[in-house]
């Protein structure tokens, strides 16, 4: 039997419903004496305690000795130990605990855990290591690398150039130029059950190893290792007040960066020349601070959004200045540097019906440098040695704004574009003022069965405040000459993507993109630059146990620029040829032998090319640069038991490059002492066994 009512009807109801509660006829006031409640419980809404997931160790042997090998295989050691996890743990009363570690024990590992009660708080121990592995073939005569005083043996002989040296190749000595991180933190997030949230994170990074640098007299320089002793501490605290449709935080950003060595000083390996300097020095990364303090909010009302983001923030940088070696007296005995910045974000989004929705944003930024201006004395190798010079207060202001929109033609078709403008103002620049306005718009269709696509064009023109040469920045170079961030520009960009699923088991996306920068107003420097790029991802399943996927990415980067070789008009022209080719696939196969073992293969293949044509008259090749690198990884995973899995990983690395200026002998140039070459050919292996148990 069917009842309608009618709008009298439920009115008298929804009185009577207010009558009989103000009576004692509520819900609260019912007799529930003969209810019985365990028929109501939700079986499936239990939740369940006790500690669950799953921890992993594994070992790893690593064969090759190119340390670059390790940036693939995440060691340096031969053998190589690491440690997995994924441990939940859920107490009746709501206290929860999880820990998850990846890799951990190897140079890019990581750790996290979270203990806490959900909806209340919640502590957060995390640990993170990184490296990165340039060559351990390098060569130098320095003793002492890795510190901030590198001396020459003491039977050294100088010389006016390297080829002079006689102790060089006696003397020569491998080094590791690398990089390694450490960084570890503490956190706290505490919850109410009203509108508040807090939080405070802090964390340490140290940051060690050598990098490349050099050191000069005169005309004359060396390749030296330069340490690297990094500590930075950053803190984030904030407080947040959430209601039904809005939100306000108070965050707090900070950081301090100290460096354990000020200065690095050398011995000169060449004859002293002007000055009989024998020794050199050099101010290395200064100890710096970072504070900034940003208030943010956001309201939701009737399918519309609106944001916002004030900050405010200082930079500084007092210690003091390395006077070694400087010989002239200096105005301060620190910069006592002091930079403001200062950024407002608004956005806002609203759907003005089922079809179309409409947005904007403003970004403002400004860098203002307070450093005072002190009076220096310049050290130079041309004639202006010994010439006053000022330390340049170098401010930017930066204006963004987006205005957008996008129409639901029908069910499967869509049209979306806008406008975005930018404006950069900067103070002692040759052009104090950039402009860029670009227009864009896409359209996409989905349709059809098993097809979805889009197309999507802008064009964007780039123009300002007249070039000129200023006298803080360029007062030697050719006033033809145009920096490609600030000359005038046309963009135009095309790119669309199309996704196919032909049958259940097939996926097929292809992309494409074209894009033509063209600086139309340049004679001298970058001219125009073409980036054409196309990428085909394909994945089949050839049945429930077996999987394929493909992929191949391709982009050719090229680029055009002018020279002079007599300051005035161009001379020269070169040619840049830029191409990077990605091809890869991953295959794997399930539940063989009952289900228990698991097969799969992983390839990629990489190269890298880029080659450099320079005409004046005739044509010169400046040689061709190339990567080349095949990555491998075969393994198979097999279930002992029902808790214990056997994994067993071979990866195999073939790496090869060929980079002239990686490849030049300690005395090839005259006046340029080396660390010979830095090239890489290598074919690497590296096997891992690891064992996970279910808890």
């Amino acid at each position: 039997m069917k009842f309608k009512l009618n709008i009298i009807t439920l009115a008298l109801v929804a009185n009577a419903g207010f009558a009989m509660a103000a009576d004692g006829y509520g819900v609260g006031n019912a007799n529930t004496d003969k209810v019985k409640f365990d028929k109501w419980v939700c079986k499936g809404c239990a939740v369940e305690t006790g500690v669950t997931g799953s921890v992993g160790v594994g070992v790893g042997y690593n064969s090759e000795d190119d340390i670059h090998s390790a940036n693939a295989f995440g060691s340096d050691n031969e053998i190589a130990p690491k440690l997995d996890a994924d441990v939940n743990y859920i107490g009746e009363s709501g206290y929860r605990a999880k820990v998850e570690a990846t890799d951990l024990g190897l140079d890019n590992g990581r750790l996290d855990v979270n203990v806490g009660k959900l909806g209340q708080y919640n502590f957060n121990l995390n640990y993170r290591s990184l490296a990165t592995y340039s060559s351990n073939t390098v060569m130098s005569p320095y003793q002492g690398i890795g510190g901030s005083d590198l001396t020459l043996p003491d039977n050294w002989v100088t010389a006016g150039s390297t080829d002079g040296m006689s102790e060089l190749y006696s003397s020569l000595n491998p080094f590791e130029l690398s990089l390694k991180r450490e960084r570890a933190g503490l956190g706290f997030e505490y919850q109410t059950e009203s509108m508040l949230t807090t939080y405070v994170n802090y964390q340490r990074e140290e940051k060690t190893g050598t990098k490349t640098a050099s050191g000069s007299f005169f005309n004359q320089s060396m390749m030296i290792a330069e340490p690297v002793d990094y500590t930075t501490d950053t803190i984030n605290a904030g407080i947040k007040f959430s209601g039904k449709n809005w939100f306000t935080s108070l965050n707090y950003d900070g950081s301090i960066f100290k460096n354990d060595n000020a200065e690095l000083s050398y011995d000169n390996a060449f004859n002293p020349t002007f000055g009989a300097q024998t020794r050199g020095y050099m101010a290395l990364n200064p100890d710096n601070e970072s504070h900034i303090v940003s208030l943010l909010g956001q309201y939701t009302e009737n399918g519309t959004a609106v944001s916002g983001r004030l900050m405010f923030g200082q930079m500084s940088q007092d210690q003091d200045v390395v006077t070694s070696g400087y010989g002239y007296s200096v105005p301060t005995e620190s910069v006592d540097a002091k930079v403001d910045l200062t950024g407002m974000t608004l956005k806002a989004v609203s759907r003005v019906n089922r079809s179309v929705r409409v947005s904007g944003s403003y970004d403002y930024s400004d860098r203002e440098n307070n450093t005072n201006i002190e009076e220096w004395t310049q050290i130079s190798i041309n004639d202006v040695n010994g010439q006053v010079a000022y330390n340049t207060p170098y401010d930017q202001t930066t204006h963004r704004a987006k205005i957008g929109a996008d129409y639901r033609i029908n069910r499967g078709m869509k049209l979306d574009g806008g406008v975005d403008y930018k404006r950069d103002e900067r103070s002692y620049s040759e052009r104090e003022v950039t402009e860029e306005s670009t227009i864009w718009a896409r359209y996409r269709l989905n349709s059809f069965e098993n097809w979805d696509m889009w197309v999507k064009g802008s064009f964007g023109s780039r123009d300002g405040s007249d070039y000129q040469a200023s006298e803080w920045t360029s007062s030697e170079n050719n006033d033809l000459l145009r920096k490609y961030y600030l000359a005038d520009r046309d963009r135009s960009m095309v790119e669309a993507r199309v996704s196919h699923t032909p049958i259940d088991a097939l996926t097929i996306d292809l992309g494409v993109r074209y894009a033509l920068d063209d600086y139309i107003d340049t004679e001298i420097g970058l001219t125009e630059s073409k980036d054409t790029s196309y990428d085909v991802n394909v994945n089949y399943m050839f049945n429930k146990d077996v999987m394929l996927n493909a992929f191949y990415n391709h982009q050719v980067i090229e680029s055009q620029q002018s020279g002079s070789s007599t300051f005035s008009g161009p001379t020269w022209q070169a040619d840049i040829e830029d191409t990077v080719d990605v091809v890869g696939a991953n295959l794997s196969y399930n539940n063989l032998m009952d289900s228990r073992l698991r097969l799969g293969l992983d390839y990629t293949y990489s190269e890298s090319d880029s080659n450099t044509q320079v005409r004046q008259g005739v044509t010169g090749d400046y040689g061709d640069y190339f990567a080349k690198v095949h990555n491998v990884n075969l393994y198979g995973q097999y279930q002992a038991t029902e808790k214990m899995a056997l994994r067993l990983d071979y990866k195999i690395e073939k790496y090869l490059d060929n980079d002239a200026a990686n490849d030049i002998a300690p005395d090839n140039i005259w006046n340029v002492m080396t660390f010979g070459s830095n090239s890489h050919d290598y074919t690497a292996h590296m096997i891992m066994l690891s064992v996970n148990y279910k808890l």
